[in-house]
C-alpha cells in the first residue's frame, strides 16, 4: 500500500469523526456527542467546561452510574486497583463518580481522545470481558461467605469416578448438623455452563461422602435465568441459589 493510499485512509477516518460528532451548548458547558458506542449501543457523551486556564473534560458520572445500576459496585481492593490502573493509563481521575481529564486548550484533542478511551476501557473491563465478569461474581460470592462468617475452602479439586479431575469454587466442610457442601459459581447461566456443572457433580458425588450437597450460585443480577436451568440442577440433586435470594440460604450454609 502506498503512502498516498495510507493518507487517504486517515483522511477518511478523520472525516468520519467530524461528520459524526455533534456539539451543543448547555448553559456554558459544551456537550459533545461522539460516534463511539457504549454497551447499550448509545453514543458516548462528554462535557467540557472552562476553569480558569484549564478545560475540564468529564463524562458527568455516566459510566460508573451505569455500572452501579447493573449491580457492579467498586467496593473491593481488586476492583479499585483495576479502576485506578485504567484511569492512570489515560491521565484521568475520579471526582465522585465522574471520570475527569484536565486539559490545556492546545492539548484538547489528545485529552478528549483519552477521556473517551478511558470510558470505553472501564465499560469493557467490568462488563464486556467475560473473564472479568466471572471473576467479579466469584469474588462477590466469596465476600458473601466471608461477611457471614461461613467457613470455606476455596478452589478445591476432586477426582471423579471417571478419573477426571473437577475443580469447584468453594467447599464448606461438614459439621455436627450439616454434611459437606460443595459450591460452584455460575456467572453466566447458559446451557453450556450448566451442563458442565451437572457432569462434574454427577461424576464427583460418587466418590464424596454420601450426604454431600452441591450448590450452584447463579448470577441473576443483570440477566434473567431460565427456570429450565434451575430445574435441571434440581433433577441432579443440586440446589440452585439465585444471587438475588442468597440471604434465604444463610442458615444452612452457616451451620
Amino acid at each position: 500500500m502506498s503512502f498516498n493510499e495510507c493518507q487517504d485512509l486517515i483522511n477518511k477516518y478523520t472525516d468520519w469523526l467530524k461528520q459524526n460528532i455533534n456539539v451543543k451548548d448547555r448553559n456554558g458547558i459544551c456537550e459533545i456527542t461522539t460516534p463511539f458506542l457504549d454497551r447499550h449501543n448509545d453514543c458516548l457523551q462528554i462535557y467540557v467546561k472552562k476553569e480558569r486556564d484549564n478545560l475540564i473534560l468529564t463524562d458527568d458520572g455516566y459510566i460508573l452510574r451505569d455500572l452501579k445500576l447493573s449491580g457492579f459496585e467498586i467496593t473491593t481492593e481488586k476492583r479499585e486497583q483495576l479502576l485506578k490502573s485504567i484511569l492512570n493509563g489515560f491521565g484521568a481521575h475520579l471526582v465522585g463518580d465522574e471520570i475527569i481529564v484536565v486539559s490545556k486548550r492546545e492539548n484538547f484533542a489528545k485529552n478528549k481522545h483519552n477521556l473517551i478511551q478511558s470510558m470505553l476501557a472501564i465499560n469493557d473491563m467490568f462488563i464486556s470481558a467475560k473473564s472479568i465478569v466471572a471473576n467479579i461474581f466469584k469474588e462477590d460470592v466469596e465476600n458473601f461467605l466471608h461477611l457471614h462468617d461461613i467457613r470455606y475452602t476455596p478452589s478445591i479439586k476432586f477426582t471423579g469416578k471417571s478419573g477426571f479431575d473437577h475443580k469447584f469454587d468453594f467447599v464448606i466442610p461438614s459439621s455436627k448438623t450439616q454434611p459437606e457442601r460443595v459450591i460452584q459459581v455460575i456467572s453466566r447461566p447458559n446451557r453450556q455452563h450448566i451442563t458442565v456443572f451437572l457432569f462434574s457433580w454427577n461424576d464427583t458425588k460418587e466418590v464424596r461422602p454420601i450426604k454431600s450437597i452441591a450448590y450452584g450460585f447463579i448470577n441473576d443480577r443483570d440477566q434473567s435465568v431460565s427456570a429450565d436451568f434451575e430445574n435441571a440442577l434440581g433433577e441432579y440433586g443440586i440446589k440452585p441459589i439465585l444471587w438475588s435470594r442468597r440471604e434465604e440460604y444463610l442458615e444452612e450454609l452457616s451451620a
